[in-house]
């Protein structure tokens, strides 16, 4: 194998897959990436795969010859990084040999590699035809469901996030038992090629761990390109195509909560307030709520109309702060986890936000006023004693 690539690309290249290479690996190969020179397409390919999660992604070339070699990813990664940019990267590797030699403008370095074929082949389901998905609103959806996720590996369905998709549009969904972040996003334009299950008009959907839809958000924020994202599922595993980039990961097992039923059908009281007041309110009261139970406590008040935000921390000390508001509905003092509130309130980005809620013991749904009508947030209050 020999080709010659730029220092810049390369290193955004690994620093890419590297995110998908096992910090504990249970095989000493799974620490490395994997490189595969083409000399056909003038292309390198870059593959970390920690057996749950793959990530591939390709980059031009000079390829004078083919080949393909493991290296560890964390050194190789570092020395790349530190290389000049200014000068074009020589890798070469004698035919069956496991030693690079990495060349440029600073200096030239030797590495020991693995064999390929001790690298792990990355599962690549294609077969039927793909859901195509807008990348854009994808972000979106993410940026405004991932966080709801569970972290706890005993509620494992709850630790991803649940994609459904149906001739109405494309909704994401996430919950960890304590609030529910659900956006439903419209089916990509219509000039693009269909994009249905087997089955035309068949309802789809599936549930993908958080971890690696992070990772497929930082990996479709980081660049711009007009290429539908192509998702293939298939036994349990779920492979997206997107540009050159490609990753690969399970879907977690079990029937996803149906979460649109704990969504109260009508609601008797509702305030409607500035969101960047509301936001700046809750993070000064947070100060003193997250040294005693992270609950602070928000009274209506329609005749003043006014929201008081308040926290009381045993033993530290108490405060409280008013913003005005559109209050209808009778008096309610009503409590939250204030961290849960300020995710939901940060995940929405219009200037007015709307909470509605019924008693102090169910649940509060935040939604956008005016622009992504369509976000709906739930959190489930705390009980305190009078």
């Amino acid at each position: 194998m020999k080709l010659v690539c730029s220092q810049a690309e390369l290193s955004a290249s690994l620093q890419l897959v590297s995110r998908a290479v096992a910090a504990r690996p249970t095989h000493p190969v799974l620490a490395n990436v994997l490189l595969t020179a083409d000399a056909a397409t003038n292309r390198l390919s870059l593959t970390g795969f920690d057996l749950h999660l793959g990530i591939q992604t390709t980059l031009p070339a000079s390829v004078e010859s083919s080949g393909a070699v493991t290296l560890p990813a964390r050194l190789f990664s570092e020395i790349v990084s530190r290389l000049s940019a200014d000068s074009p990267i020589t890798l070469s590797c004698e035919e069956g040999q496991e030693q690079v030699e990495l060349t440029s403008l600073s200096g030239s370095y030797q590495m020991r590699g693995m064999s390929a074929d001790d690298f792990p082949d990355l599962p690549l389901v294609q077969s039927g035809t793909p859901i195509q998905l807008d990348p854009q609103a994808l972000v979106k959806g993410l940026r405004a469901t991932l966080f709801a996720s569970s972290a706890d590996e005993a509620k494992q369905l709850l630790t991803g996030v649940h994609l459904h998709l149906d001739d109405a549009g494309f909704e994401c969904a996430a919950t960890d038992g304590h609030r529910l972040a659900v956006l439903r996003l419209p089916r990509i334009p219509a000039d693009t090629p269909p994009a249905e299950p087997d089955a035309p008009g068949e309802p789809f959907a599936v549930t993908v761990p958080a971890r690696s839809l992070r990772e497929l958000e930082r990996l479709l924020a980081g660049r711009s390109s007009n290429d539908p994202l192509s998702l293939f599922c298939d036994r349990g595993q779920v492979v997206l195509l997107w540009a050159d980039q490609v990753l690969t990961t399970r879907s977690l097992d079990g029937t996803y909560p149906n979460y649109r039923q704990l969504i109260p059908a009508s609601f008797s009281r509702s305030i409607s307030l500035d969101r960047r007041a509301f936001t700046s309110s809750l993070e000064r009261v947070a100060v003193l709520a997250d040294q005693h139970n992270n609950v602070v406590k928000i009274a209506l008040d329609d005749a003043r109309g006014l929201v008081t935000i308040s926290v009381d921390a045993q033993d530290v000390g108490s405060g409280s702060e008013e913003v005005a508001a559109e209050v209808e509905g009778e008096p309610i003092d009503i409590a939250f986890n204030v961290r849960y509130l300020l995710d939901g309130l940060k995940a929405i980005s219009s200037d007015r936000v709307r909470m509605r809620c019924n008693a102090p013991t169910t649940p509060a749904v935040l939604t956008p006023v005016g622009e992504d009508g369509n976000y709906t947030y739930l959190v489930m209050p705390v009980q305190i004693r009078s």
